[in-house]
């Protein structure tokens, strides 16, 4: 009887599973020493590593994961394939002579055998750039050479012998490298997660937004939702995101909270903020006590998004909990407003809207399983009343009844 054949890709998708979270892995490695590194993936190679200012390639990853136990191959296709996709990338006739060249690492799950040129392109005491050259251009020269990297070995040897030279200078052959089964344990190790309890769920939460980076920096498409690259400040900050959800600690606070001068106060007075505040009658020392709350923890969450301390999907996350407290007060003191309602009444059904969402807001925390300082929540409030570009739409927030309408005359009259 005839064997059906295999059509499954278990084997290829097991591939890509590990390019992803091997970008991972590699980039919790690299915050030990760097915090400032970025990594991309999928534009010159499988994974990049970036200097954070210019942008420029520090390495060049390529990742080759192989379930089944065994030696790399000095002919087979995941080296020759990948010195391939590396002269492509640079450009190599012109990058070999402007300028250094990145690391050229290929991380296998197989293993190198002592004697070959992929051994001696090992990092370590054993490195012998010299005696891997002239094995590689024996390889590469012989015609009676695998067909399936013929075309590879071809174009390395059309380099020139210095070009060649400085191509195999910069390659790194990282073997024996983790299997799928082992990145979880080497993972959570890098990112210094203790084993706890809850070890296991700070890490899925972990994953859980690599994954959702990686479609990112894997989107061409769409310009507004593609991803150039996620640094590990980037990570480390997810990760105590995650860890503190259970942890019960406080962000820090590095602003002094202090009345505002008058010169501080003036660049406000025709900001939606403070109209918000006079439509529901509110007296200036009112306003200015609220000001002085809305003025530093601006400038708070700035910091803590400047030095990593919150992401910006974690500070949405955070306005949108506001914004649900700000409209369970809103909802319900507003229900019995109709034509017959004064004016006058409109104004303190306001003021009773902002103290109850004062109330609410003060003790919402800025990270989960953190506690926040109370004029965190009272100043972000009242970030989200002054933004102008959510007037007219759901994400809107005022205090009085009518703030629609009155946010979108205010808007026209700035316009005007």
């Amino acid at each position: 009887m005839a064997q059906a054949r295999s059509h499954s890709a278990a084997g290829q998708m097991m591939g890509y599973l590990y390019q992803c979270e091997l970008a991972l892995l590699e980039l919790a490695r690299r915050s030990w020493e760097d915090i400032t590194v970025e990594v991309r993936m999928e534009l010159l190679d499988d994974i990049e590593f970036l200097h954070h200012e210019t942008l420029d390639p520090l390495e060049l990853l390529q990742s080759k994961y192989r379930e089944a136990a065994g030696q790399l191959s000095e002919t087979g296709k995941d080296f020759w394939r990948s010195v391939t996709s590396w002269i492509d990338s640079l450009d190599v006739s012109a990058e070999l002579v402007a300028r250094p060249l990145p690391i050229l690492r290929l991380v296998s799950t197989q293993v190198a055998k002592e004697g070959t040129f992929l051994y001696w392109l090992r990092s370590g005491p054993d490195r012998h750039e010299d005696r891997a050259l002239a094995r590689m251009e024996e390889v590469a020269a012989d015609v009676h050479g695998p067909g399936t990297t013929a075309d590879d070995r071809v174009l390395f040897m059309e380099l020139t012998a210095a070009q060649r030279r400085r191509l195999v200078s910069a390659m790194v052959v990282d073997d024996g490298a983790p299997v799928m089964s082992d990145v979880d344990h080497r993972l959570a190790k890098e990112l210094g997660i203790t084993p706890s309890e809850h070890a296991g769920a700070v890490l899925d939460e972990i994953k859980g937004w690599w994954y959702r980076m990686a479609v990112r920096l894997l989107e061409r498409k769409d310009p507004a939702y593609m991803l150039s690259s996620v640094s590990a400040e980037e990570l480390l900050c997810r990760r105590d995101e995650a860890a503190e959800r259970y942890a019960g600690k406080s962000l820090p606070i590095t602003e002094t909270l202090r009345n505002l001068t008058e010169a501080e106060m003036a660049p406000y007075r025709n900001r939606l903020v403070v109209s918000q505040m006079q439509w529901i009658g509110l007296p200036d020392s009112e306003i200015a006590m609220y000001l002085r709350d809305y003025h530093y923890a601006r400038a708070q969450r700035s910091e803590w998004l400047r030095s990593f301390k919150v992401t910006a999907d974690g500070l949405s996350a955070y306005e949108r909990d506001l914004r649900y407290e700000w409209e369970s007060v809103f909802r319900r003191r507003t229900r019995r407003v109709d034509g017959a309602t004064s004016e006058a009444e409109r104004q303190e059904i306001g003021q009773e809207i902002l103290d109850g969402t004062m109330d609410k807001v003060a003790d919402r925390p800025a990270r989960p399983g953190t506690s926040t300082a109370p004029w965190i929540g009272r100043g972000s409030i009242h970030d989200l009343c002054d933004r102008a570009e959510d007037v007219g739409s759901d994400r809107a927030v005022g205090w009085h009844p009518d703030h629609p309408r009155l946010c979108k005359d205010h808007i026209e009259v700035a316009d005007q």
